[in-house]
């Protein structure tokens, strides 16, 4: 990395003013990168030094359209001008308007907004437990996978199958039942009359990139069906086109009782949304849920930009042919060297496991060369490019990508 010490024009501060007043006046929660950026473009990112990256991480999955989509970024200026929040004691148009895409595009489901993914799955979770409830029925145990990722709120870390989100925060909110993902027997054995839901993301997305297998989700459907169970989708990473289809569901043709999205909803301005089948969402009465910012104007302007841009620019279409693309690259990248493990993804939801621990040597490696990817742990890498991310510049980044892997003996 240069030396140079750059202003960054966004808030007058060098790079290293920057990291000591990060040291000195944040909560240190964050292992971060030494890099701080100051603009972008599409998949280009420039860092406050001058210097361009390829991003393929988009925020982690946030920024599906690219960095400052020209539609999104119109859409949230002229809505700022005129309207950024009132409360939802009143009715929002762009919020019906965003419910009623989303009601289309999900095939009759109902919505409530918020503004991470993590208030999303908090929503479904009480949804959950309220329709357990509301039939009369000591309904409130929620059986997740291990190895999930569901939000870092209390009961969301509770719902997370991975010890090290939830080491430290004793006691949990009980009621959560983790069994391994792929596993209908676990599953089967783990129901008890107290269930009310099974919670999963379609894809582990956040972990380990786990897909699931042949008739897996097929089966989670029907134990549901025959337990009187509800299904719910972790969507935050997977919706919202990255699968292919608009929401990963789709592409399995498995539908669940509630789902969630946020992510790329909003293309990195915040907002989220729980998403239930009627019958289900009936189970909330007014006062059950809410906050003060979730579907205001500005947001619900910004997810509207999101989904028409989408369909207008046949994104669907570029994300299953791009990720084929980059398919082909990382299979011929796994057949020259012993050291990948596997190769898993569908879409735009990539990832890579090593069979050493090298994966963030690599991601440190590849950050210095100008590509920006992920490790989710010490031997898996994921790569979330942008939807719309152009041939030349997959190509480029797994170029960049093959040489980071032999710069660090890969």
């Amino acid at each position: 990395m240069s030396s140079v010490e750059l202003v960054d024009p966004s808030s007058g501060l060098t790079f290293q003013q920057v990291v000591e007043l990060d040291h000195v006046a944040a909560i240190p929660l964050f292992q971060r990168c030494p890099v701080a950026f100051s603009r972008a473009e599409g998949s280009r990112i420039w860092d406050t030094e001058g210097r361009e990256y390829l991003d393929f991480l988009m925020g982690i999955a946030v920024c599906g359209l690219g960095h400052c989509h020209p539609r999104v970024v119109d859409a949230i200026c002229t809505q700022a001008k005129q309207l950024m929040h009132t409360t939802n004691i009143f009715y929002i148009p762009l919020q019906a308007s965003l419910a009623g895409r989303l009601h289309e595009l999900s095939g009759g489901f109902q919505s409530y907004f918020a503004n991470s993914g993590s208030e999303a799955n908090e929503c479904a979770i009480k949804l959950a437990r309220k329709y357990g409830r509301s039939r009369g029925e000591d309904r409130f145990e929620i059986i997740t996978a291990l190895n999930s990722f569901h939000g870092r709120t209390m009961a969301t870390i509770s719902a997370t199958g991975q010890e090290k989100v939830r080491k430290g925060f004793d006691p949990l909110l009980p009621g959560f039942k983790h069994v391994p993902y792929n596993d209908l027997r676990a599953i089967e054995a783990a129901i008890t009359p107290h269930t009310t839901a099974i919670l999963l993301e379609v894809i582990q997305a956040e972990s380990l990139n786990t897909m699931p297998q042949p008739g897996y989700l097929e089966g989670v459907r029907e134990i549901c069906d025959r337990n009187g169970i509800l299904l719910v989708f972790d969507e935050v990473q997977t919706g919202i086109a990255r699968s292919g289809a608009m929401f990963a569901w789709q592409t399995y043709g498995v539908r669940p009782d509630i789902f969630t999205l946020a992510k790329a909803l909003g293309n990195g301005f915040p907002i989220s949304a729980c998403l239930a089948l009627p019958e289900v969402a009936s189970a909330f009465k007014p006062g059950d849920h809410g906050g003060t910012y979730g579907g205001n104007p500005l947001a619900c302007a910004a997810a509207l930009a999101v989904l028409d841009t989408i369909r207008d620019e046949r994104i669907l279409d570029r994300v299953q042919s791009s990720g084929q693309r980059f398919l082909r690259h990382l299979h011929a990248l796994a057949a020259e060297t012993p050291l990948i493990r596997e190769v898993r993804g569908i879409g735009l939801i990539l990832g890579i496991e090593f069979n050493e621990p090298v994966a963030r040597k690599i991601v440190a490696s590849a950050l210095e060369k100008g590509l920006i990817i992920n490790a989710t742990t010490d031997s898996v890498i994921r790569l979330r490019p942008a939807l719309n991310v152009k041939d030349e510049e997959i190509d480029r980044g797994m170029q960049l990508l093959k040489e980071s892997m032999e710069t660090e003996g890969a």
